[in-house]
């Protein structure tokens, strides 16, 4: 029943911030049937487009579920994007630096991106374990650090560049690409990954102790310290596992689809993922769908701007409105348990 009303007030959702949109675009003097054709076109017209949104659709999927392991612990890794940069450079980096039989390096590589994205998660997840800094702070200033830092080792004059005008390293080994599951596409099976991934999760949180004491410090710290749970070792590995998932989500991008790390390879699927977890209400499972709508939305957005019946602005506009309207119910009710929580550790301090 639960999960029917959810649903419900997902599609709700997506019709009302659909509405507004087409109120935009007829306001704006562009066509809406021509718009809205286009965006559903552009996603799932045919198998080659469709395997388009699922590409799109599989770093989301990381990220979604980078930002929901460490929210289910009650912290918010907004660094998801730095994650997915460091553990994508590092996993390319592994690509043409060994030389390894095939299957064997490309496991290497993606234990080197999942690794240095966990390192990264460690870093914010000890500073509030430990020091008591805001992950929100840590993990963003981080992210820039990790997005400029792949920037320059790849830069012309940077210790990795590939020696081209583009700012990437050298192509990885062939050993340690990532197959395509299409001929003709760019859909690696990187997406069959983030499938077991997105299990693995739900299995970790709601059927092992550990990622029963990862939710119960999310409900209520002081209650889980209670019951025995030790806290900064929790906030810990949820920020490990957070940094572990999104490096994982780059790595799989550059094996399987660029085949070398390149500047500016993820248009923002960090940030989408804080919005898919939202979306997803914090499931696993549910971050599968909520990665498809916003993959659908970034590859239907693509095919508006190529038919030309709209600006890229405009484009932007609507993926904006549908997910603000999407994650917003779920905001609301972060708002009130905020304040329930503020009430109660006041009425706890008096």
């Amino acid at each position: 029943m639960r999960l029917l009303r959810e649903l419900g007030i997902i599609g709700l959702s997506v019709s009302l911030g659909l509405g507004v949109g087409a109120i935009i675009t007829a306001a704006t003097g562009h066509s809406v049937p021509a718009v809205f054709r286009e965006l559903a076109l552009g996603a799932f017209s045919d198998v080659y487009r469709f395997a388009n949104t699922l590409m799109r659709a599989t770093p989301i999927l990381f990220t979604s579920l980078s930002f929901l392991i460490a929210f289910r612990a009650g912290l918010f890794n907004i660094g998801a994007e730095g994650q997915l940069f460091i553990g994508g450079f590092f996993a390319a980096w592994a690509g043409f630096t060994f030389s390894l039989p095939p299957v064997l390096h490309l496991v290497v590589c993606l234990l080197f991106g999942a690794a240095v994205g966990g390192l990264w998660g460690f870093i914010p997840g000890w500073l509030r374990a430990r020091r008591g800094a805001n992950e929100f702070v840590t993990t963003m200033m981080l992210s820039y650090v990790a997005i400029l830092l792949t920037q320059w080792f790849v830069s012309p004059g940077g210790p990795f560049h590939g020696g081209r005008m583009a700012a990437r390293t050298v192509r990885i080994e062939s050993t340690a690409e990532l197959p395509r599951l299409l001929a003709g596409t760019q859909l690696s099976w990187g997406l069959l990954i983030a499938f077991i991934v997105a299990l693995l999760v739900w299995y970790f949180l709601f059927r092992t102790p550990r990622g029963y004491e990862l939710r119960a410090v999310g409900q209520r710290e002081t209650a889980a310290e209670y019951g025995g749970v030790n806290v900064a070792r929790t906030q810990i590995l949820a920020m490990v596992l957070a940094g572990v998932l999104a490096g994982l989500g780059g790595a799989a991008e550059i094996l399987g689809i660029h085949r070398g790390f390149t500047v500016g390879f993820s248009p923002g699927y960090g940030w989408d993922g804080i919005a898919g977890g939202l979306i997803a209400r914090a499931h696993p499972i549910g971050a599968v769908f909520a990665a498809l709508l916003m993959g659908a939305l970034r590859a239907g957005g693509a095919g508006v701007d190529r038919a030309g019946v709209a600006p890229r602005d405009l484009v932007e506009v609507l993926q904006g409105l549908v997910i603000l309207f999407v994650v917003a119910p779920e905001l609301f009710r972060l708002v009130g348990r905020w304040r329930l929580r503020r009430r109660a550790h006041g009425r706890a301090q008096s």
